[in-house]
């Protein structure tokens, strides 16, 4: 679960980490009070969608289309300017690398105070799967595309992994800050909130902290500009709190309707939909698609349990697609038995009045039974024994490659 960056920076506030005093806005008079409020002559007008490459994005007017302004992060010098920047942002479309070209509406603002930066860093705390571990990366080329600088000077990026059983060291604080050619004060203010963002991300149990730019200012300060901040959704049960802080309005609507179902689905961009029970299962069926020569149009994993309901509802999930030209159903049958996803493929066909070609491939838990119900059904329904036979039938079917 990701939230927006004035959530994130309130959440490092509170945990005594060094950002800027700023404030959350959803319209222009409330930007202009933030402005009187914070007191500065310089502020920053930030958009607040979760993507990246706000500050290179482009905003175009959601009713005709054309672009606005260039730059979703502005820098205000005055009273005007941040009344013209909130016009310009709030309700228009922000496009950028990561958004696609559909871009986002930005319904929230966060107006922060300036300062006065020497330097712009780049941070980041992920996990390593490889490594099983924490990992920590830093430069000193903050403020650009981090993607860039990893591709063309790769040694400009530093690496440590921190043992979850140690926690992050003293050493390791100090000897990043001399990577990146900190010191003195500056130095003991990021082994500070370093220390501190490191205590944040292993206690709110989160998947990646972002921090582009980190800033040295010109009192040797170290500040958190940035706030991209991901939580691991399997330990939101353990924090209720941020539960609260989710934004669905900027997730893709039919992944929040398939979780309100308890469905695992996330789309892609190819032309056949996949229903499959089994996440592993669902990998796999995506990459025997793509061997046949096909595209996936999205992930989905009914579960061990799904009833003829749940297979309706995926149904027409999939159906919303409107890049999908066939359906693969690929059901192992063990907790679930194969004739109970039979019906529920037949009632969803029936109910959907589902035109474009479905390929059903059962075996397991009554999988005979499933097999014979299907065949009995009288609609188009083409049936396969493997998944490798399944696979190219309906790329076959939906006319091959994209």
């Amino acid at each position: 679960m990701n939230i927006h960056e004035y959530q994130g920076k309130q959440l490092f506030r509170d945990a005594g980490l060094s950002v800027q005093d700023g404030m959350h806005c959803t319209s222009v008079e409330q930007a202009l009070a933030a402005y009187d409020a914070l007191g500065g002559d310089v502020v920053a007008v930030k958009s607040q969608i979760h993507a990246g490459g706000r500050g290179k994005g482009s905003l175009y007017d959601t009713d005709n289309g054309d672009l606005v302004m260039e730059g979703g992060v502005k820098i205000a010098f005055s009273r005007e300017d941040v009344e013209n920047y909130a016009r310009n942002i709030l309700g228009n479309i922000l496009v950028t690398k990561q958004t696609g070209v559909d871009g986002k509406i930005v319904n929230n603002l966060y107006v922060e105070g300036g300062c006065k930066i020497a330097h712009e860093y780049y941070l980041a705390i992920l996990i390593d799967r490889e490594e099983k571990m924490p990992l920590i990366m830093a430069s000193c080329e903050g403020g650009m595309d981090i993607e860039e600088v990893a591709e063309k000077t790769p040694e400009a990026i530093f690496r440590i992994h921190v043992d979850p059983s140690d926690g992050l060291l003293l050493e390791q604080a100090e000897g990043l800050a001399n990577s990146l050619g900190l010191s003195g004060a500056a130095t003991d203010s990021f082994v500070e909130n370093i220390t501190g963002l490191f205590n944040f991300f292993v206690s709110n149990d989160c998947a990646m902290v972002e921090i582009n730019p980190m800033v040295r200012t010109e009192d040797n300060r170290i500040v958190l500009l940035d706030a991209k901040v991901g939580f691991d959704d399997n330990a939101l049960f353990r924090h209720p709190e941020i539960v609260k802080l989710r934004d669905i309005s900027e997730e893709e609507p039919t992944e929040v309707r398939a979780k309100a179902a308890g469905l695992s689905y996330v789309k892609l961009d190819g032309n056949i939909g996949c229903l499959v029970n089994g996440a592993g299962l669902a990998m796999a069926t995506m990459d025997v698609i793509k061997l046949y020569g096909g595209e996936p149009a999205n992930f989905l994993d009914v579960g061990g349990g799904a009833n003829e309901e749940q297979v309706t509802t995926a149904f027409g999930i999939i159906m919303e697609d409107p890049n999908v030209k066939g359906i693969l159903v690929n059901i192992f049958g063990g907790i679930m038995r194969c004739d109970i996803i039979a019906r529920g493929v037949i009632a969803a066909t029936q109910a959907l009045s589902l035109e474009d070609p479905l390929v059903v491939r059962l075996v397991g838990t009554n999988f005979e039974e499933g097999r014979r119900i299907l065949a009995e059904s009288g609609l188009n329904i083409h049936t396969a024994e493997t998944l490798a036979e399944g696979a190219q039938k309906i790329v076959e079917l939906v006319g091959g490659e994209q």
